[in-house]
């Protein structure tokens, strides 16, 4: 199988879909990789590191896409983009349209549709055991979970730890996580070894545990529903009575905060508002909100997607595609899943596409020119 690795040209896009590592495993096992040159340059992965396991340096994404059987990439192609792709072939990509908007209204994945290609959304990976190695939603919110915490901390008035120092003692912050999914267990996690004196909320009984065994402590457990969560282990939409009880009973612990992340996120919807503007009025100056569900709208009534601001004394954070920011690492993992997706593709060496399959089934969005959700 001829596959082919192009960069991605999307603002503040930096990871690349394969790394060498990944290259070297889908050489060995008889793969021709072609790399678009340039393209894992700003995750300091140069074209010679992809040379020297075995894949050819195209010259442009149109030299490097020519017979290609599989297209890799980090995110969805533009329509311009897409054109450059042979009718027929196949892509793996992320490429979840805006919240609010339908697959088949999309115009990339339309486009991807009228060509003729097979196109596989890397989000959506189901949440089956044989599937978690592939899973990128989790391991590039494992990355923006940790770089949250430090978004914060560059921001915040005060200091994470507990310090004794000379000039006396300085207690440590107070740090509150929304959403306790694997963005926010890393933020719970980070925000510990930072010395932050850390709480948590999720609407799903299963996170209590998970937070407390961080040392983290457990808010408002009383609004936890045992049929919040989905069959897919993600949180359910709420209620809008529910998600009033949640910002009532949140705005009573975020007074005390100097720190929040907010990570609460509905698959395919837009993020539930769980931070409002009278509460963050009501926060202590010097304080900082990382709004880590910026991406579809933000949990906080005030996040401006992409901007850094400050109101009330507060600061309010609305960082986009986080994982990028550390591009070597988030492209090792997501390296990783598409590496082990590309290898659950491929069938004596040769790109096999069976709809029937769980996986492959669930990620392809796109298959003879019709879009399939």
């Amino acid at each position: 199988m001829r596959i082919a690795i192009l960069k991605d040209n999307a603002a503040a896009e930096r990871r690349v879909a394969l790394t060498p590592d990944a290259v070297k495993r889908l050489t060995g096992a008889g793969h021709e990789l072609v790399i678009e040159t340039g393209a894992g340059v700003s995750a300091f992965l140069a074209d010679a590191l992809y040379e020297g396991v075995g894949a050819t340096v195209a010259t442009d994404a149109a030299s490097a896409a020519r017979g290609a059987d599989l297209v890799v990439r980090v995110q969805r192609p533009t329509s311009e983009e897409v054109l450059l792709l042979e009718q027929g072939k196949a892509i793996v990509a992320l490429l979840q349209p805006a919240p609010g908007i339908a697959w088949a209204d999309d115009p990339s994945v339309a486009a991807l549709a009228t060509r003729g290609i097979t196109a596989f959304a890397l989000e959506r990976v189901p949440r089956i055991t044989r599937a978690q190695s592939m899973d990128v939603l989790s391991s590039q919110a494992t990355v923006a979970g940790y770089k949250g915490v430090l978004l914060g901390a560059a921001h915040l008035a005060r200091l994470m730890p507990m310090l004794t120092t000379a000039a006396g003692t300085i207690p440590p912050a107070k740090a509150l996580v929304i959403g306790a999914g694997v963005a926010g267990l890393q933020a719970i996690a980070t925000a510990r070894r930072l010395g932050a004196q850390v709480s948590a909320f999720d609407v799903r009984a299963a996170a209590r545990e998970q937070v407390l065994s961080l040392g983290a402590t457990f808010v408002a457990s009383e609004l936890v529903a045992g049929d919040a969560q989905t069959a897919g282990g993600y949180a359910r939409e709420q209620t809008p009575e529910e998600r009033a009880a949640i910002a009532e009973a949140l705005a009573k612990v975020a007074r005390e905060m100097d720190l929040i992340i907010c990570t609460g996120a509905v698959p395919g919807r837009p993020a539930p508002r769980i931070l409002t503007a009278a509460t963050v009025a009501e926060m202590r100056p010097g304080a900082v909100v990382v709004d880590l569900a910026a991406e579809t709208g933000g949990n906080c009534e005030l996040t401006r997607p992409g901007e850094t601001f400050e109101v009330h004394g507060v600061t309010i954070m609305g960082p986009l595609n986080v994982p990028s920011t550390v591009p070597y690492h988030a492209s090792t993992m997501l390296a990783r899943n598409v590496m082990t997706f590309v290898q659950h593709l491929s069938v004596e060496g040769a790109l096999t596409i069976d709809l029937e399959d769980e996986i492959t089934g669930a990620m392809a969005v796109t298959h003879n020119g019709s879009v399939r959700v």
